[in-house]
């Protein structure tokens, strides 16, 4: 139990030695030594969850769940304080309607009160701890040089970086809290402290769109967050006080569990950005580039799929899990077409972030232990291939001063160490957890199995969006390695601390790619047994070995680039039968000199942001009021 009370209290000290420090020097060791020891006990807490079944620990302290209940009344405080300083009258109202809830739930929570262990640990909660604690301390460390670029570029924004880092530690408290409560009433309080970081983040810059953006993140993940105050009380209405645990909730089945996790999916679905939510997610770019890898790598949106494969087993062979698959499979879907229109390296992320995290819940939906054992895995590749990418993108964008991938053409030749990491982070998004985890034969077989008329729907969407997938990474790499004008290699101005974090993401990238075989026997597939009983063998030594042959291949071509880079013979150009020289001009028809111009297709008239955005959104409020007739026909509400 003290090991998760440290990972819990310790960032949150952490965040408040931060908000106070001024001296940069002071801050830098302070973030460097919380991020160390906060990954060092991460990874103590993933080992021990290897040796161990679910673990349950009580709080030895008198009157902590009114401490907590506090805690959420000052949250909505002051989420209802700021919302009418911006005359945000529809955030005020849906956090006052929240807090209208949670004191109902409080009241009953009180007069039908039944013990029920604060904390647990399981070996999903020790595979998220160290998704958190090493990639999110990772992240931290990073923004320590990037901070110092960012306000030497933008001399204008006040410099807050003492908050900054701050919030960004309490984020890290919060994530841990969520995945190591069992009581759901600390689980929303945990929860809300991630809604309320993620707006103080994204409004970081103070510029107008932030405001608005972090705005939109606050109002979509409070109407999410609102549904949870409802599961608790048909929860308690019902007289099953017992079932406000986490654990005991999901023991509990379909005939008892399967409204609450409706619910509480809803707010899932919410959190991490699934259409008709998406948009918060975009919104969130205009932060600094350190927040935007936090939110979509290991906090945030973590959050919301974890909340939804631990009610996975719930939702198995039932018409909730089958829509809740559908809505994940129609964002993984619109995402991946999104992402080709865009030449914004960050937007490209971020829609293929909220395809991901699509992809993760169409496989927790359906419900089975393949999908389950699938989803997993793709959250452990998305958390540590997207935090190098984000990075990535975002040392190149203070060398370039550019985020359009049209401006990163050759880069290889300017700066081949970054163009490495960023062609490692992208083959270990798009072919490591695609070209085997789903191409292969593991979400496939597993929506195949699934209601079938509704599994053949989602076979049928996952497969055109691994292509379209395939197709916006395959843009990107090809701009990375054009090689056009000679160029100097310049990157002797990257700071020390973001050259490391890459190195180490990059390392982290190529380990879990060979080493998931283990991660699996050791890690998912036990903790699958204890929620299912019988796993069939996941992992075949034939299927591993075709897997390895498809991870080597696709690592020759980053670690070749050194050498093609120093080996490369240029020769003359040939345009219009008329040899040139090496520059980028040629003599075109009447005597007339162009330049070249090469650029990817985008394809924006087809696949139109707006557009899909808008079909999408309808689709996805179909489907959520869909589940909601559901449960309140289901549940009698």
């Amino acid at each position: 139990m003290e090991l998760l009370i440290f990972l819990i209290l310790f960032p949150l000290l952490i965040a408040g030695l931060l908000a106070v420090i001024q001296a940069e020097h002071v801050r830098r060791a302070v973030v460097i030594s919380g991020a160390v020891l906060v990954g060092i006990a991460s990874l103590v807490a993933l080992a021990f969850s290897v040796t161990s079944q679910a673990v349950f620990y009580s709080v030895p302290v008198n009157n902590i769940g009114i401490l907590v209940f506090i805690g959420d009344i000052l949250i909505s405080g002051y989420i209802i304080f700021v919302s009418l300083k911006a005359r945000q009258y529809v955030v005020t109202g849906i956090t006052v309607i929240q807090l209208i809830l949670l004191c109902a739930v409080e009241y009953l929570a009180l007069t039908n009160h039944a013990h029920i262990p604060e904390l647990f640990s399981d070996q999903l909660s020790g595979i998220m701890s160290a998704i958190i604690g090493v990639i999110g301390g990772l992240i931290c460390v990073y923004a320590l040089g990037y901070m110092r670029e960012y306000h030497a570029e933008h001399p204008d924004r006040p410099d807050t970086r003492p908050r900054f880092f701050g919030i960004m530690f309490l984020f890290l408290s919060a994530m841990f809290g969520i995945i190591f409560s069992n009581n759901l009433l600390w689980l929303f309080f945990f929860w809300e402290i991630t809604t309320l970081c993620s707006y103080l983040l994204i409004r970081y810059p103070n510029t107008d769109e932030a405001i608005k953006n972090a705005f939109r993140a606050l109002l979509f993940n409070l109407i999410g967050g609102a549904c949870i105050p409802i599961a608790f009380l048909v929860i308690l209405l019902t007289g099953e006080s017992e079932l406000i645990g986490l654990h005991e909730l999901v023991s509990a089945g379909p005939g008892l569990a399967l409204i609450p996790a409706g619910l509480i999916a809803v707010a899932g679905l919410a959190k991490s950005a699934q259409f008709p939510f998406s948009s918060w997610l975009v919104g969130a770019m205009v932060a600094p580039t350190p927040v935007s890898a936090l939110l979509h790598s290991s906090t945030m949106v973590k959050a919301g799929v974890y909340i939804i494969a631990r009610f996975a087993p719930v939702f198995e062979g039932e018409l909730i899990g089958i829509l809740i698959a559908l809505i994940g499979g129609i964002t993984f879907l619109a995402a991946s077409a999104i992402a080709i229109s865009q030449s914004n390296a960050k937007k490209v992320l971020a829609y293929s972030t909220i395809a991901n995290l699509g992809l993760i819940v169409a496989c927790c939906g359906v419900g089975t232990a393949e999908g389950l054992w699938a989803a997993i895995l793709l959250i452990i590749f998305h958390a540590i291939a997207k935090s190098l990418l984000f990075l990535s993108v975002g040392t190149v964008e203070h060398q370039i001063h550019s985020r359009n991938i049209e401006d990163m053409s050759g880069l290889v030749t300017k700066m081949p160490r970054i163009t490495m990491m960023i062609l490692i982070g992208i083959a270990g998004m798009f072919l490591a957890p695609f070209g085997m985890l789903i191409s292969k034969w593991a979400s496939l077989h597993a929506f195949v199995e699934s209601v079938p008329p509704f599994g053949i729907l989602l076979v049928i969407i996952i497969a055109y969006g691994s292509g379209i997938t395939a197709f916006f990474w395959a843009k990107w790499m090809g701009k990375l390695i054009a090689v056009g004008e000679p160029q100097q290699k310049d990157e002797s101005h990257i700071p020390g601390s973001e050259k490391s974090i890459l190195y180490i993401l990059s390392a982290l990238t190529i380990v879990v790619c060979f080493g998931f075989p283990v991660i699996s026997w050791y890690l998912i597939e036990p903790w699958l047994l204890t929620m299912y009983q019988s796993v069939t063998e996941l992992i075949s030594l034939s299927n591993i070995e075709i897997m390895f042959m498809m991870l080597f291949l696709v690592l020759i071509m980053p670690f070749s680039l050194a050498r093609f880079t120093r080996s490369a013979t240029r020769v003359p150009r040939y345009l219009c039968g008329i040899p040139e020289s090496e520059t980028m001009v040629f003599t075109g028809s009447c005597g007339i000199k162009r330049e070249i111009e090469l650029s990817n297709y985008y394809l924006d008239t087809i696949f139109c942001e707006k557009r899909i955005s808008r079909i999408s959104v309808g689709i996805g409020i179909f489907l959520i009021v869909l589940i909601l007739n559901i449960i309140i026909v289901g549940g009698g509400l």
